[in-house]
């Protein structure tokens, strides 16, 4: 008898102890969601982070016209204007335009805007050289910023790797010995040829990288002009 009260009494309290664990009140108030503090657009860290970083480009364009605008020792690697297509045709001929992959006439146009950009902001161009493929002297010639040369270093390897050491390692050289130079040194030439000199930099056409030479002939990427 006194056994089986024991056992009762028992029981009776597990059920009860059950009964507080398992509430209804507890239950839903676990899993309720909970409600997240919203944040002012004004103040929030994501919305500052974001204005940050448009400053920071916004400056980082205008000081590298700036850069320009001192006009010495700084060298503009501008990809040639769009010319659709890749490479060049199998007839490629050097002298001869009409076997190359030219401008079409959204390239020409965007020579030309390319040219106005650098006259509006009063960039002093020293002197402005072009690879031998024919899109990249037009390009020269229609940004009309000064007399074009043609520069052999420059000429696209993309289908003859065999001398891009040899022609990065003169451009590398003009750039190292154009240090001390007045003026903005212009070179039209090709993504490939550009990559070569900064390599963590792959262009569309019409843009550009900025670099100068350093102290122990090294070259640096001051930044990066968009199309225009």
């Amino acid at each position: 008898m006194r056994r089986q009260i024991i056992l009762g009494l028992g029981a009776v309290a597990l059920s009860l102890a059950l009964k507080d664990l398992y509430k209804p009140e507890a239950k839903e108030k676990q899993i309720a969601p909970v409600k997240q503090p919203q944040k002012s657009p004004a103040t929030s860290e994501e919305s500052l982070a974001s204005d940050s970083a448009i400053n920071v480009s916004a400056s980082s364009k205008a000081a590298i016209w700036s850069f320009l605008q001192q006009g010495r020792g700084y060298v503009v690697l501008m990809r040639h204007a769009l010319a659709p297509g890749i490479g060049d045709p199998p007839e490629f001929r050097l002298n001869d335009c009409s076997t190359q992959r030219n401008l079409s006439d959204e390239g020409r146009k965007q020579a030309v805007r390319t040219g106005k950009a650098f006259k509006s902001r009063n960039i002093p161009v020293a002197r402005v050289l072009s690879s031998q493929w024919c899109r990249c002297l037009e390009t020269a010639k229609l940004m009309n910023i000064g007399a074009v040369e043609p520069f052999a270093p420059l000429n696209s390897f993309f289908l003859n790797q065999t001398t891009e050491s040899k022609q990065t390692a003169q451009v590398r050289q003009f750039i190292l010995n154009n240090r001390n130079t007045r003026g903005v040194v212009v070179m039209i030439t090709h993504e490939v040829n550009i990559t070569a000199i900064a390599r963590d930099y792959y262009l569309k056409s019409g843009e550009s990288v900025v670099v100068r030479a350093k102290a122990k002939n090294q070259i640096e990427v001051v930044g990066q002009i968009k199309a225009f």
